[in-house]
């Protein structure tokens, strides 16, 4: 809640946001009609002349009933296996259900955009620009919720939504406990979404979203990036269209060609077939994005597939457990450049995982505070890829945005 009332700032600190703000407090009043939340202390920002804007007050409630829901609902009532594929699967569906962003009736409109929250100021023009041209385009915008790439896309649709006439705009922010505090929503997210753990985010993000565009990021934006593709090469998966373009200004290029070789290198050209690059234009990015759009509506037709919820994409249960990052898991990880693609997709999506938990979670942070950097071991030629490109990350400063210095939570063995 306190990252809530936070909303806007372009820290990305947990801990110096709970030292701001350490006198903080949150009450509840018990009332006939349910809780009424007290708070103490609380960012000014959150306030216009003494009162609560009505974006932050209905971000404060999605909290609320997403935390009180999953618990109750989800975690304590037994009703979800959630040691099986199936039953995660449909706790994701449920959770997303009554937060009401499952729409029946609706065409094919959610464009879901990835990318960093710590991005040079061009680059963040530019997701304006490609998020203008989506908006004219009337499709939806759903995002991780935070600043940078997360923001940016939402901040352009407005405006081309509002060209349009488009007075139902959707700008979805999906998010888990454990990266919200670091990631403060954006003002613009009107509809919020609190996952249990970063792998159900994951699901959520491509159960609802009809295609992907993927902006400039990091650590994180290359998870993401691993997580789709190791789905998508799921023999289950093949020949199911799922659109996904990473797309940036010129300056960008060299981000994408680094990510581009890395999964050639690693996961194959059967990997790389699964996506399109297109640099510095955004009309071009819309207009493929709507297209493919068009091929994933056509595919759920002729297999009576919902439209608002993937219900036919296979998800492997190794893509669906939580990952808890600890530095005896990290070790562990069977980096092996033998395993077949989906499976080696899964595994680099847990490594890179645990360096944005490293980099971002309060409880990680202390836990590398005290024992030291993760130790990654793994084949020889697949660390020597991987230490390229996490270096070629911290040279473009493209790791965190509070601080130039910045120390790696990992050592590549």
């Amino acid at each position: 809640m306190l990252a809530v009332l936070n909303s806007g700032s372009d820290n990305d600190d947990a801990r110096a946001l709970q030292q701001r703000f350490r006198d903080f407090e949150i009450g509840f009043i018990q009332q006939d009609q349910g809780l009424k939340i007290s708070l103490s202390a609380a960012p000014g920002r959150a306030f216009v002349d003494g009162k609560m804007i009505r974006g932050t007050r209905e971000l404060l409630f999605a909290v609320l009933r997403d935390l009180v829901y999953t618990r109750n609902e989800i975690l304590d009532s037994k009703r979800f296996d959630m040691n099986s594929g199936a039953g995660i699967t449909d706790a994701v569906f449920h959770i997303a259900r009554n937060a009401g962003i499952l729409v029946r009736g609706r065409d094919l409109s959610l464009a879901v955009c990835w990318g960093g929250h710590a991005i040079s100021r061009e680059e963040y023009d530019y997701t304006k620009q490609v998020g203008y041209e989506i908006g004219l385009r009337g499709l939806d915008v759903c995002t991780g919720c935070g600043p940078g790439a997360m923001k940016g896309p939402m901040k352009g649709a407005t405006i081309g939504h509002a060209k349009q006439r488009i007075r139902n705009g959707r700008y979805i922010g999906i998010t888990e406990p454990g990266i919200i505090a670091a990631e403060s929503p954006n003002p613009i997210v009107n509809s919020l979404v609190i996952m249990p753990d970063i792998e159900k985010r994951l699901e959520a993000f491509v159960r609802v979203g009809h295609g992907i565009v993927v902006f400039p990021g990091g650590v994180g934006t290359a998870e993401e990036i691993l997580y789709l593709l190791g789905i998508l090469l799921h023999p289950k998966n093949r020949n199911q269209p799922m659109p996904m373009i990473m797309t940036g200004p010129a300056t960008a290029e060299p981000y994408f060609r680094r990510i581009d070789d890395f999964v050639a290198a690693t996961l194959g050209e059967e990997a790389r077939s699964r996506y399109s690059i297109i640099i510095d234009d955004p009309i071009a990015v819309a207009r493929e994005i709507r297209s493919g759009m068009s091929d994933v509506q056509e595919f759920r037709r002729e297999h009576g597939d919902a439209f608002y919820f993937n219900w036919r994409l296979e998800i492997p249960l190794e893509y669906q457990k939580p990952f808890e990052a600890t530095h005896q898991s990290m070790s562990e990880l069977n980096i092996d450049e033998d395993l077949p693609p989906h499976e080696l997709a899964a595994v680099l999506r847990r490594l890179f995982s645990g360096i944005v938990s490293g980099n971002v979670r309060e409880d990680t942070i202390v836990e590398i505070e005290q024992q030291g950097p993760f130790v990654i071991n793994g084949s020889a030629r697949i660390m020597g890829l991987l230490d390229e490109l996490l270096a070629s990350f911290v040279a473009q400063k493209r790791m965190k945005i509070s601080g130039d210095d910045y120390q790696p939570c990992y050592r590549v063995s």
